[in-house]
């Protein structure tokens, strides 16, 4: 304010040139570097200032009186004498300084009042213009505060009031016009484009609208126009909306794939589309336009012109040259005051559309001919335009008859008159119903039933242009099979009630759809609780609770699970009750599930007791087996020595024996080998049952192998003339196996067939290399094996003579079998009654591994 520094206040005034003179005289005494305080705190420091300097002068002053005067007077008299002229002096200059100051004051502010009082005059006068009925201006003043409206528009303007609805310019102004206006008032808030666009009102009112920018508010000025304003407004939006129409009608035709062009009235080009540039193969539609690139040849444009003379529009079909090929073109060209514009539709297509719609239709016609469902077509004046086959086959009627194309109510008369459809009570009227199909437009559904007991499902289907398709399809047989089917239901429910298993079939949705009686008492259910639509969930609460380990949680996965394998299972539960019942989850075709319920009581029990007695013998035979290898080990030693005893006695240096203890010597040694023998095959066996026995896989030569096994049986058949016959033609020089189980293998089916062979027989040992391996095969001309001995020839210790002549221990072909196995291969008996035995092994080629052998 102008009253806190008065020494100031004459700058704000202008014309003060005195005060602010006198300021100026004031602020040029006061130091440069001492801060400017205000007017009053001046004062009282220039008067005190004032005060000291006057009462020095005064003390020097009225020193020099007194000495003068001859007076005596104190210091402090002189002193008094002084404060006092200081005080009143400084008094008196203040009160000039304030008197100066009021008036200053006082000035300044009747000129502030004035430009207070013109300043309020401005508002009004800006606030009339502003609030006139012809204009609303919207000021922004920062982003964040709501605009302010000033002033209003004319009812007939349509401009809401409010200032929300004032400021969703899409609801008052036309949509054109509201999106024009929102860019640009985009583009002002953003960028500080100003702009400046007529737009028009939902009321058809035009406004001229403004935008502009100051340095702190955004301004959007909306003014009604006059009269004459208006007109211009609207001829400038019906400009505005001809020359948009105009582009998009350009845009539109540049776009299409049909060339058009424009000509002046001196029948120059004007303006070509793109599709009229790329026919005339010119680089672009402006350089066609440019070169005078003409689409059509001088005849047709001759043409063209000649018929313009008579009338405006001109329609033919012209050929020209297009990227060299010759193509027809429908044009069409209108004539008017200032020049002319012509399309070109491309025809050449239509030709090949009309043969590509032959053949549809003929193929159409070939696959309703190939149906066994009877199709006859009627043209819309009732004529018959197409059959098929199955049509011809139903009604049995002649082909030519067909193909004369008879009308509907002829037909119908032919087939009344031949017997082929059911006489009806009232045939006109019976007639004209069913011809009622050609004056509808929905379809029709009639049944048949004709005189040989066939029953047709007649559908009469109405086509968009006129005619009907006749539809017949013969029904006889899906009626039959629908009595079959429901006639099986019933016996399925009969036979599901009566059997003796449980049964219960249940939805994809968890509900019981299918149940027997014997579910229900298997489980001890209440007949209520598997009634239909019951839910699983609903079951398994009661049966969980009669289960020892309920598997009904898994009945639960499978009925309302989203398995997409559905795998089928089976299973076995006991009840709390001792009943044991055996299951099986069955998912069917239509996704429900099916589970079945068997009560094997019984057969679980006899199968426990089966399986105690299995462990019994099991526990005896391995206690056998123990007790033979243990025996066997035991016996190898002592035989060995009495083999070496005998040997060592045999021989000269211990001295001669008579011929009778060399007889007996012999039979010793020899009981010993036998005894030896037998003892090795108990271990060999013990050894495969053990699991530890390991081939030892070499490759085996056929002829070796097979001289050394008849070398070992050599001394056994000379003793009873009986003859060797090798058959090794078709052997292979050689092949992969464990050659002293083979050469053992050998020498066990020698062995075993000179104990069976007839005196000076023949034994025959062939060999062949076949498809599947080595095969090996030992003959003799016995007496053979009556079948209940071939199902256990293969047991161990269980010596058979039957016609031999010495009773063995029982384990040679035991260990062929096993032995045999081992090496992967198989071994078969082909014997009879008076045509001896062959014993057939089968090796692989390679083994494949080392498995158990069979007992």
């Amino acid at each position: 304010m102008p009253g806190d520094n008065p020494l100031d206040a004459g700058q704000a005034v202008t014309g003060g040139h005195e005060d602010s003179s006198k300021a100026a005289s004031v602020a040029g005494l006061w130091p440069a570097g001492m801060p400017r305080w205000p007017a009053a705190r001046r004062l009282l420091a220039a008067t005190s200032v004032f005060g000291l300097f006057s009462v020095d002068a005064a003390l020097a002053q009225a020193d020099v009186v007194a000495r003068k005067a001859g007076l005596s007077v104190s210091a402090v008299e002189v002193m008094q004498l002084a404060v006092f002229a200081g005080v009143m002096g400084a008094a008196l200059v203040s009160a000039i300084v304030l008197i100066r100051e009021r008036a200053r004051i006082s000035a300044e502010n009747v000129d502030l009042r004035a430009r207070v009082a013109d300043l309020n005059a401005s508002l009004q006068r800006s606030d009339a213009l502003l609030n006139l009925r012809d204009q609303r201006v919207v000021v922004w003043a920062s982003e964040k505060q709501k605009p302010e409206l000033i002033g209003s528009l004319p009812a007939e303007a349509g401009a809401p009031e409010e200032r929300a609805a004032f400021l969703a310019f899409g609801r008052w102004l036309m949509p054109r016009s509201a999106a024009a206006l929102d860019h640009a008032v985009a583009a002002l808030r953003e960028k500080g484009a100003s702009f400046d666009l007529v737009v028009e009102s939902q009321t058809s009112a035009p406004l001229e609208v403004q935008g502009r920018k100051s340095p702190s508010h955004f301004l959007v000025r909306f003014v009604a126009l006059s009269e004459s304003q208006r007109n211009q407004a609207r001829l400038k939006l019906e400009n505005q909306r001809l020359a948009a129409d105009y582009d998009n009608m350009l845009g539109l035709i540049d776009a299409l794939k049909m060339p058009f062009w424009i000509r002046a009235a001196d029948g120059r080009l004007k303006w070509v589309n793109r599709a009229y540039a790329e026919a005339v193969e010119a680089l672009n539609a402006e350089a066609a336009t440019r070169e005078g690139k003409e689409f059509l040849g001088t005849p047709a444009r001759e043409s063209i012109v000649q018929q313009h003379l008579a009338h405006p529009v001109f329609e033919q079909t012209l050929s020209t040259v297009v990227k060299g090929d010759r193509r027809v073109f429908s044009v069409t060209d209108f004539a008017g005051g200032e020049g002319s514009a012509g399309i070109a539709l491309d025809m050449s297509g239509v030709e090949t559309i009309r043969e590509e719609y032959e053949r549809t239709v003929r193929s159409h016609a070939d696959t309703l001919d190939q149906l066994t469902t009877a199709v006859a077509i009627f043209d819309p004046q009732e004529k018959l335009r197409f059959f098929n086959q199955a049509f011809q086959k139903l009604w049995d009627l002649d082909v030519a008859f067909l193909e004369s194309a008879p009308d509907n109510a002829l037909l119908l008369d032919r087939l009344r008159s031949d017997g082929k459809i059911a006489e009806q009570p009232e045939w006109r009227r019976w007639k004209e119903n069913l011809l009622g199909a050609y004056r509808s437009v929905d379809s029709q559904e009639h049944w048949w039933h004709l005189p040989d007991s066939r029953t047709i499902r007649v559908i009469a289907n109405p086509q968009p242009k006129g005619g009907v398709t006749w539809v017949f399809e013969n029904l006889t047989e899906r009626m039959d099979l629908e009595s079959r089917y429901h006639t099986a239901v019933r016996v399925q429910g009969e036979t599901l009630d009566n059997l003796a298993e449980g049964v219960a079939v249940f939805g994809p949705d968890g509900r019981i759809r299918l149940s027997n009686p014997a579910f229900v008492n298997l489980w001890g259910l209440p007949a209520e609780t598997v009634e239909a639509k019951t839910h699983i969930s609903a079951i398994r609460a009661q049966c969980d609770a009669l289960a020892e380990n309920s598997p009904w949680p898994t009945f639960v996965a499978a009925v309302t699970g989203f398995d997409d394998e559905r795998r089928d299972g089976s299973g076995q539960t006991e009840l709390k009750n001792g009943t044991v019942l055996r299951y099986a989850v069955i998912h069917l075709p239509n996704g429900q599930v099916m589970i079945t319920f068997v009560d094997v009581t019984d057969s679980v029990n006899v199968e426990r007791a089966l399986k105690d007695k299995n462990e019994a013998l099991e526990k005896a035979d391995q206690l056998k087996n123990d007790f033979v290898q243990h025996v066997s080990y035991e016996l190898r030693s002592p035989l060995t020595n009495i083999i070496g005893f005998a040997e060592l006695l045999s021989l000269p240096a211990t001295g001669p024996l008579a011929p009778r203890q060399r007889e007996y010597l012999g039979h010793i040694g020899s009981s010993s080998s036998v005894l030896l023998t037998i003892v090795n095959d108990i271990l060999d066996l013990a050894t495969v049952d053990a699991g530890i026995m390991e081939l030892e896989i070499a490759e085996v030569r056929v002829d070796q192998t097979i001289a050394a096994a008849a070398e070992l049986v050599a001394e056994r058949l000379d003793e009873h003339a009986i003859k060797l016959k090798i058959d090794a033609a078709q052997a292979p020089k050689s092949f992969h196996g464990d050659e002293t189980r083979i050469r053992q293998i050998l020498y066990n089916l020698l062995s075993n067939a000179a104990n069976y062979a007839p005196e000076a027989s023949t034994i025959s040992l062939s060999c062949r290399q076949t498809a599947n391996g080595v095969e090996f095969a030992v003959h003799d001309d016995g007496p053979g094996m009556a079948p209940e001995i071939l199902d256990t020839v293969f047991r161990r210790f269980e010596p058979r003579v039957n016609g031999g002549r010495r009773r063995g221990a029982g384990l040679g072909l035991s260990i062929v079998k096993s032995f045999v196995e081992l090496h992967g291969g198989s071994v078969r008996i082909d014997t009879g009654k008076d045509r001896g035995t062959t014993v057939i092994c089968l090796f692989p080629t390679t083994p494949t591994g080392v498995r158990e052998a069979a007992e």
